[in-house]
């Protein structure tokens, strides 16, 4: 009664169970499949990525992998050590993160000196920074004859852990690092930065990702859910259940859970160029030794100081 008072709802309402949330976001989306699967356990097949903003603007991205035994760890600690405090009843959770990556996008722009001549350009087109640094980086392909988009970078590397690294090193302490700074001070500077600063963050995903690949999951296809609010979808199934509108989570999340609608794209397939590849894969191998670097420079100057 006391607690239906101070909510402001009817004694005997509903309440669901609440989830912290990243949680919740999984509940909502990790059903959402585009052809479904007939397997039990397909649940843990999948690894979800769960991104949203935090405040002053930190995007952070959590990525989640359920499992029916605990085998690995991500971040360096299980969520949900017994069945009945994991995200899914009788499942383990697994969760890695990537923090800050929207502020990290923000910092790298904001902090330039073309960042004033973007933002008016952008204005005076009524387009974002975002869509007018992508249009740059388009127009560069064809002035500077690159074989593709990505090639751009190809001299200069970003180590996103600005704000440390939450997965898979979990090393708080570790820094960012840009690789391949000139006195250039244009535009188009700013959008190859932009740019080498998406890709290092990409990076870190694919680390992420196989380090949980190293560890029995498999799995390239991206699948986009129709609801792109899966934190508020997955707490209103937790509503739907408490309500007895479903007789278990599973099934609410069956129900509720659907990849996107045509003409949307709904599943994303890795590139099949090879080209493509073998450049991502050389900036991949930098960016893992930008981390060991950073390694070796610390011990020097501990050395240095003891």
């Amino acid at each position: 009664m006391n607690a239906a008072k101070e909510l402001g709802l009817r004694a005997g309402t509903p309440v669901g169970t609440s989830l912290i949330d990243a949680h919740a976001g999984g509940v909502g989306v990790m059903e959402s499949v585009a052809v479904p699967d007939p397997e039990a356990k397909s649940m843990t097949r999948k690894l979800f990525a769960i991104a949203w903003f935090l405040s002053l603007g930190l995007l952070l991205a959590i990525w989640l992998y359920l499992a029916a035994n605990c085998s690995f760890q991500v971040s360096g600690a299980h969520f949900g050590q017994s069945p009945n405090l994991s995200m899914v009843p009788e499942y383990w959770l697994t969760e890695g993160g990537q923090s800050a990556t929207g502020a990290l996008l923000d910092y790298i722009i904001e902090n330039h000196v073309a960042s004033p001549r973007l933002a008016n350009r952008a204005a005076s087109q009524n387009i974002s920074v975002f869509e007018l640094l992508n249009k740059i980086l388009e127009s560069m392909v064809q002035d500077l004859n690159s074989p593709f988009l990505a090639a751009l970078t190809e001299d200069i590397h970003v180590l996103p852990d600005f704000h440390g690294n939450r997965s898979p090193i979990v090393d708080l302490k570790a820094k960012g690092v840009v690789c391949g700074l000139t006195l250039d001070t244009s535009e188009k500077q700013l959008a190859l930065l932009y740019l080498a600063t998406v890709q290092g963050i990409a990076y870190g995903t694919r680390h992420i990702v196989e380090h949980c690949n190293a560890h029995g999951h498999r799995g390239c296809s991206i699948v986009l859910p129709r609801e792109s609010e899966s934190v508020l979808l997955g707490a209103a199934i937790l509503g739907a259940v408490a309500s007895k509108k479903y007789s278990s989570l599973s099934d609410a999340m069956k129900a509720l859970n659907a990849a996107g609608q045509a003409p949307l794209v709904l599943v994303i397939h890795p590139g099949k160029d090879p080209k493509v590849k073998k450049y991502h894969d050389a900036k991949y191998r930098i960016f893992g030794k930008l981390y060991e670097q950073q390694l070796s420079h610390h011990s020097i100057m501990a050395r240095a100081l003891a």
